[in-house]
């Protein structure tokens, strides 16, 4: 089945299994590898991305979820200027992290701070 969205200003489509973790492609058929698999049950928060501009857990929403719907990840967080204020301050005041789970908090956090 073939699946359309926005993703991350523009639009695709993909041919993956709508009950596939919208996780699994962003990572392996999208290659968008910046969204982080944790523990695979929405508790870490290593895959934020946000659905509509919300902040949601990518790995236990199904690619379903998705469809029609605009999705942004981690790779696009510099497109908006709450995005890009959250990276610098990030970068100029260093959060000792392995840097594994920072986009997931920047997404969060992004979502928290939107107007």
């Amino acid at each position: 089945m073939r699946t359309a969205s926005t993703l991350n200003g523009r639009r695709h489509e993909v041919g993956a299994d709508p009950a596939t973790p919208l996780l699994r492609v962003l990572r392996d058929d999208l290659q968008l590898t910046g969204t982080k698999y944790g523990y695979g049950a929405g508790l870490c928060g290593a895959c934020t991305v946000h659905l509509d501009g919300t902040a949601v857990r990518s790995c236990v929403r199904p690619l379903r979820a998705a469809g029609g719907r605009a999705v942004r990840t981690i790779e696009a967080l510099n497109h908006d200027r709450v995005g890009r204020a959250l990276q610098n301050a990030w970068l100029a005041h260093p959060v000792h992290q392995c840097g594994y789970c920072p986009g997931g908090f920047l997404m969060t956090v992004n979502d928290l701070l939107k107007p």
